[in-house]
């Protein structure tokens, strides 16, 4: 087991770099193109491909990184970029996230790699969890699997809604309900492969922020795929629904559901996301103060000025230090006993919300319009608090696990 520290090593200085420069030579000229276009900026991903950011392999060395670090840093670089066309490359990373934590050794060797495809041919793939009356409450979730044993087959019905590459996907990974006397625990997970009938993209919404991302509906209409799809198989499902069943009878050890699962492995990557964000704003605002003169001095030398920027600073490291605690526990296989994971993402996204505002407001009228990047990373920020977990349900999920009480 790493020892935690501070201190990145050598090697991951290196791959830090070279993630800054693409951010800055290949993400950053094409952000503002990108959000004005709202659509998914494949040429960026298909550079990422060639250069070998977006690929599985990348991806695995960072998430086997011993210290735990890789992730983070890599998220923090990418979305100091932009966050739009940042989780247009890394969006994939959900529903990989959702097949690790969940699938068996032959479905990760199998469905990871067509979730990207190659850098001749880019592929995307899209974690489906939400519902239009299922958001927060993933209890409430209405989208069925039912098993035809006579066929081996699983068919899917439902409408899945705010999906990250949702319709436009290779691969999509569907979290359905199989055991609706349960609820969440009567979830799980489902591989739809590439080009199944009865999977289509339903509404794709139009956002207040992270515009080059593709976010829509994903509908399921007698959607059959075989059982061998049902990622960590039938006789482990088996198996977790009787202790569920088991645990509704009498109580005990609580079983976490598929989607719970893939949310908390992803937490404290999404703080890393937010903590690029604020960065990016923070430095802008920073740059601007020390060149923007008023009244004959630079508006920094102005206390009012200086002391918003000491605490944005300081938000930030203190952000960036949860989420590497998070990360670096969950690499060493440390229990998150104080929420630790949803610690980071919510003081991360709720930093990342405060700094792009303050960075508004440094630039002054500057910063109210689309001449200066601040005002596309304060619409950016917004979504941090809100997906994979809202703020509010980050504290839930912090006051529950500090009392004791069960986490639906």
């Amino acid at each position: 087991m790493a020892e935690f520290t501070l201190e990145l090593n050598d090697d991951q200085k290196q791959v830090r770099d070279w993630l800054h420069g693409f951010a800055a030579d290949v993400i950053r000229p094409a952000a503002s193109e990108w959000d004005e276009r709202e659509e998914t900026p494949w040429p960026v991903i298909q550079e990422a491909a060639k250069v070998g950011i977006y690929s599985l392999d990348f991806y695995a060395q960072q998430f086997f990184d011993p210290t735990g670090l890789g992730i983070p840093m890599a998220m923090e670089e990418l979305f100091w970029g932009d966050a739009g066309i940042a989780l247009s490359i890394v969006g994939t990373g959900l529903a990989a996230v959702g097949v690790l934590a969940n699938g068996t050794e032959e479905q990760i060797g199998t469905w990871i790699p067509q979730m990207y495809g190659d850098a001749a041919d880019v592929k995307v793939a899209a974690f489906c969890s939400s519902e239009p009356d299922a958001g927060s409450d993933v209890a409430s979730m209405r989208t069925r699997a039912v098993y035809d044993e006579a066929k081996d087959e699983w068919v899917l019905n439902g409408t899945k809604t705010w999906a990250t590459n949702g319709g436009i996907a290779n691969v999509h990974v569907v979290v359905a309900v199989v055991d609706p006397e349960l609820g969440s625990k009567g979830h799980a997970s489902f591989i739809v492969p590439p080009a199944t009938p009865g999977l289509s993209q339903g509404q794709k919404f139009k956002k207040h922020g992270i515009r080059a991302s593709h976010t829509a509906e994903v509908v399921l209409e007698d959607v059959r795929i075989p059982g061998h799809c049902l990622l960590g198989g039938k006789e482990k499902l088996d198996e977790r629904l009787a202790r569920a069943r088991e645990r509704a009878r009498t109580g005990g050890e609580r079983v976490k559901n598929a989607a719970m699962a893939t949310f908390e492995a992803s937490r404290p990557a999404v703080g890393a996301m937010a903590v690029g964000t604020a960065r990016a704003a923070y430095e802008v605002a920073l740059d601007y103060a020390r060149t923007r003169t008023q009244f004959g001095r630079p508006i920094i030398d102005n206390q009012g000025i200086a002391f918003q920027l000491a605490d944005m600073r300081t938000q930030i490291d203190a952000a960036r230090l949860l989420v590497w605690r998070a990360s670096w526990m969950a690499s060493a296989g440390k229990p998150f006993t104080a929420a630790e994971g949803s610690m980071s993402k919510l003081y991360a996204s709720e930093t990342a919300k405060t700094v792009t505002a303050q960075a508004v407001q440094i630039l002054g009228g500057n910063g109210f319009t689309r001449e200066y990047p601040v005002e596309r990373m304060h619409r950016d920020a917004a979504i941090y608090t809100i997906f994979e977990g809202t703020s509010e349900i980050q504290r839930l999920v912090i006051a529950r696990t500090l009392s004791g009480m069960p986490i639906r």
